[in-house]
């Protein structure tokens, strides 16, 4: 993967692509970002210029993306650039599963945790880094450079290594000649202090709405669809993907529909709006509360500011309903609402029944609503 294959370039990778240019990158590098933000891209684009045999422009920092090496980075086969990530198994290693994950990189390289562990048939199995992976890094490490200037180590999510972490230590402190460490990482909390205490840290930060909608649009993806899907992605672009493919332009109008259900607690229409919603995918049903979940935190951000400043991330038609919404809804209510929305997403992730399930949400919401002060309701 090259750089101007990345849909956005956070200060702290064009840092990297300096130190790699130049050929001064340290040994053991830990690029910290969150999920689907692009951390695992950002780490295959220093490891193809630091392999390139041709590097282009005038600070030498653009990959050639022609050579035997690139061409080979580009395929994940480069004899020279070694990976690590989450398994199955206590015996298995990496190099088992190394055919899904060039697939993987090829179709989606900003994939997270749960899509790989799927992938590999993982289903309600824990992925870990074991001891087996650890002995096989250090063998790796431990070969001579077979084409390019450097040997690179990319380990994917080094919060899986756990206890057997310490097996690495003195490899990531003390590494062969012309060894490069790339981690990349998404909860430096659950990685042990020693391998943290070893390592250059660089933090890269998620990409903007903007960029996201940008990069969706690329993808022929029609603008209004792109923008709804960007906002609600919050920087995760493996999530605005999959956003876009389940109409999150829609899920506004739904929202508002369901409000006015649970607000007049017909029963006959509340069946209604939960026998349509029943029919939709599992995955659609989970962006839905997704994107409710975002309505009510800038519902949350409306009553407090006001939009004085023009933070609120709402299109217009919604913005002016959330305006309708505040003298109906106070911070008790909405505290309610959104309890429930994280109880019903939980629910959802379990296969629970959607009719039941949105039907009961929708009487309970009813509940919070018809729950006001006498004075307050009168004005209602």
């Amino acid at each position: 993967m090259t750089f101007d294959q990345l849909i956005h370039h956070p200060p702290g990778l064009q840092q990297l692509r300096r130190l790699a240019a130049a050929d001064r990158l340290p040994h053991a590098n830990l690029l910290l970002s969150p999920p689907g933000g692009g951390g695992l891209p950002a780490a295959l684009s220093v490891a193809t210029l630091l392999l390139c045999e041709d590097r282009q422009g005038p600070a030498a920092d653009t990959p050639c993306g022609r050579c035997r090496a690139c061409r080979k980075t580009a395929g994940a086969i480069h004899p020279d650039l070694h990976f690590a990530f989450p398994t199955i198994g206590s015996k298995v290693t990496s190099d088992t599963f190394l055919p899904q994950w060039r697939m993987a990189l090829r179709e989606m390289p900003y994939h997270e945790a749960n899509d790989w562990l799927q992938r590999i048939g993982a289903e309600n199995k824990q992925g870990n880094i074991n001891r087996e992976e650890c002995a096989a890094i250090l063998r790796k490490l431990n070969l001579k450079i077979f084409e390019g200037r450097y040997k690179v180590m990319l380990i994917w999510l080094p919060e899986y290594l756990g206890n057997e972490g310490n097996r690495l230590l003195k490899m990531i402190e003390e590494p062969p000649e012309q060894t490069i460490f790339l981690l990349v990482a998404e909860r430096p909390e659950a990685i042990l202090t020693t391998i943290l205490s070893r390592c250059q840290l660089t933090k890269l930060l998620p990409p903007t709405a903007e960029e996201i909608a940008s990069a969706l649009r690329a993808r022929d993806l029609p603008g209004t669809r792109a923008v709804a899907a960007a906002r609600l992605a919050d920087g995760n672009f493996n999530v605005a993907l999959s956003l876009a493919d389940s109409d999150a332009d829609t899920h506004g109008p739904r929202l508002l529909d369901w409000m006015r259900a649970c607000f007049q607690g017909s029963p006959a229409r509340l069946l209604e709006w939960t026998d349509d919603f029943a029919k939709l995918g599992r995955e659609t049903q989970k962006h839905f509360l997704r994107y409710c979940l975002h309505f009510w935190r800038e519902f949350l951000l409306l009553s407090v500011t006001g939009n004085a400043d023009g933070r609120v991330r709402l299109p217009d038609d919604e913005l002016a309903s959330a305006t309708k919404l505040l003298p109906l809804v106070d911070a008790d209510q909405l505290a309610g609402i959104t309890d429930l929305l994280n109880e019903c997403a939980e629910h959802i992730e379990r296969n629970a029944n959607p009719k039941i399930l949105f039907l009961d949400a929708g009487i309970r919401i009813h509940q919070l609503l018809r729950h006001r002060a006498p004075a307050r309701a009168a004005r209602a």
